[in-house]
């Protein structure tokens, strides 16, 4: 990670908070003020809709380390851990397994072509903003299931509480169910938890109350594993993760939360990081003022994908 201490020291003389110890709620200038320091720290720009999540997590945050509000403030430049745990709460974990299908369809397909022509190198993969994992895993599981081997896939998010969700790669039975069926080898069970819970609706006048098995716990395949990795990375950091050139990058549903001149910059160096003939896949509507000279968009009915052609 990079040193944040002399630019976030510059941003709070400039952020300087006005508020004692009241709740943050009360004074939107001062809310405005936290998402300035979010935007300026990763590039993520939280609409107006979300911010009262941004008002929890700098509650739950404070709470969590027994500060009130100014004191989390002025914790911020000089303690990563605490800075760390607030970035956690405000980002939106959350995805799917086989979120966008095509564009699973369109990397396996790429990649038995690729590997059926060169095998001297892997086939490389990097999932940017990868949540916690689904996506990544979901690549591995598709590949796998066209045996395919020879491939190493790159998970990166600015969330450590992401990042340590996918490595884990353990998940509830609803995502189980999003998983293709040619895909469901790749899926084992870990426990199954026996505490129940009521049916909503259910009398709770009526001693014959109904109630429900929570789900099974189930994980990747270990088979998988040594094919995907996961890393911490601030996507705005002009450093990339790996010195590796990719062969796929995906960038999904996070570059709408960056400001268009912020989007720019981010795809140029996801460019970079491409190999050439590689592509980049954005989700469909996502960034359509690119014009780089670079690359080339492809025509398809269903991905937004992008084609390197010249270095």
């Amino acid at each position: 990670m990079k040193n944040h201490m002399q630019p976030e020291m510059a941003l709070f003389k400039t952020f300087e908070p006005v508020w004692g110890d009241e709740m943050l709620q009360d004074d939107s200038a001062n809310l405005r003020q936290w998402q300035r320091y979010i935007e300026q720290e990763i590039g993520f720009v939280l609409p107006d809709v979300q911010l009262q999540w941004l008002t929890n997590a700098i509650d739950h945050t404070a709470t969590l380390n027994g500060l009130n509000i100014h004191q989390l403030w002025c914790q911020l430049p000089k303690n990563s851990e605490i800075r760390q745990q607030l970035l956690d709460k405000v980002l939106i974990h959350e995805s799917r397994f086989f979120r966008h299908k095509p564009s699973i369809d369109f990397v396996t397909r790429y990649a038995i072509d690729k590997c059926a022509d060169d095998r001297s190198k892997p086939f490389r993969i990097w999932s940017v903003g990868c949540a916690s994992g689904q996506e990544a895993w979901s690549l591995a599981m598709s590949l796998a299931a066209e045996q395919l081997s020879y491939y190493a896939i790159l998970g990166t998010d600015v969330s450590e509480q992401a990042i340590t969700n996918a490595k884990l790669a353990q998940y509830d039975n609803r995502q189980k169910f999003l998983i293709p069926e040619q895909c469901q080898q790749f899926v084992f069970p870990v426990a199954t938890k026996n505490a129940n819970y009521r049916l909503k609706g259910t009398d709770t006048t009526d001693k014959t109350e109904a109630y429900i098995n929570t789900h099974v716990d189930w994980q990747v395949a270990s088979d998988l594993r040594p094919h995907v990795n996961f890393a911490l990375h601030n996507v705005i950091e002009q450093k990339p993760p790996t010195s590796h050139l990719q062969n796929v990058i995906i960038c999904q549903n996070m570059l709408l939360y960056f400001r268009k001149f912020d989007q720019r910059d981010i795809l140029a160096r996801l460019s970079e990081q491409c190999a050439l003939e590689g592509y980049i896949i954005l989700a469909p509507g996502e960034a359509l003022f690119w014009r780089p000279s670079n690359m080339r968009r492809i025509a398809h009915p269903q991905v937004n994908v992008w084609q390197k052609i010249s270095a």
